[in-house]
């Protein structure tokens, strides 16, 4: 082997090492980012994401500029609190809050509740907002004179029973997109998509105490039979 050749082949063993290093490194900062990045993703889409999974599911799809023209038509008459279950970004509960009610908000995404709660400061209607995290199945609304709901189908049926039990007589609901299935509204507002339908506490409430006492007297004559 020439002395060239010798020399060449020390050089190049000599490289190795540092050009693996540098590789090396190279791929864990390439790993990191990488895996940085899908966890960024993933605790921005999870909220997103969770309630799709969830049995009874209200996904979060903004209302319309008449659908909240047409909540606060409802509502024109009436003061007091208010909660929009399933407040999304927060524009029924800021609108509400302009026109003079004390407005609360219930959502399970963070991410919205955050940014609803910015919104709500920029709009100057912070004193009278709030926003919570929460699941609407395990609040209470009792507290509440007026309720907004933007539901869906398969959640109607037993949020009628929870309104029923939980609401004051004197509360009133606007349910927006979907009707509730058994209550009679007392009026509507707007058209199609954009309708909303009212309820008064007082007659649901009243209903449900009919069916309890009808249910119960029959119950109760079924023992008799037997006996």
């Amino acid at each position: 082997m020439s002395q060239e050749e010798g020399f060449l082949g020390s050089t190049q063993a000599s490289r190795c090492p540092s050009d693996s290093r540098s590789r090396g490194r190279l791929g864990l900062v390439v790993t990191g980012v990488v895996g940085g990045s899908l966890i960024a993703l993933y605790a921005v889409a999870a909220p997103f994401v969770a309630p799709a999974l969830r049995k009874v599911c209200l996904p979060f799809v903004p209302a319309t500029t008449a659908q909240v023209e047409n909540v606060l038509k409802a509502l024109r008459a009436r003061s007091g609190t208010l909660v929009d279950i399933g407040s999304g970004d927060g524009r029924i509960v800021i609108a509400a809050a302009k026109h003079g009610f004390q407005a609360s908000g219930f959502e399970l995404n963070p991410w919205l509740v955050w940014y609803s709660r910015y919104k709500a400061w920029r709009e100057g209607v912070h004193c009278s907002t709030s926003f919570h995290i929460s699941d609407l199945w395990k609040v209470s609304f009792a507290q509440y004179s007026n309720v907004v709901i933007f539901g869906v189908p398969q959640m109607m049926d037993q949020l009628e029973l929870k309104l029923a039990r939980e609401l004051p007589s004197t509360a009133k609901v606007v349910a927006c997109r979907f009707p509730f299935p058994t209550w009679v509204p007392e009026r509507t507002a707007g058209e199609g998509i954009d309708t909303v339908w009212v309820y008064n506490a007082g007659t649901f409430k009243s209903n449900l105490q009919q069916e309890m006492t009808k249910s119960t007297l029959k119950r109760d004559y079924s023992l008799d039979e037997d006996t």
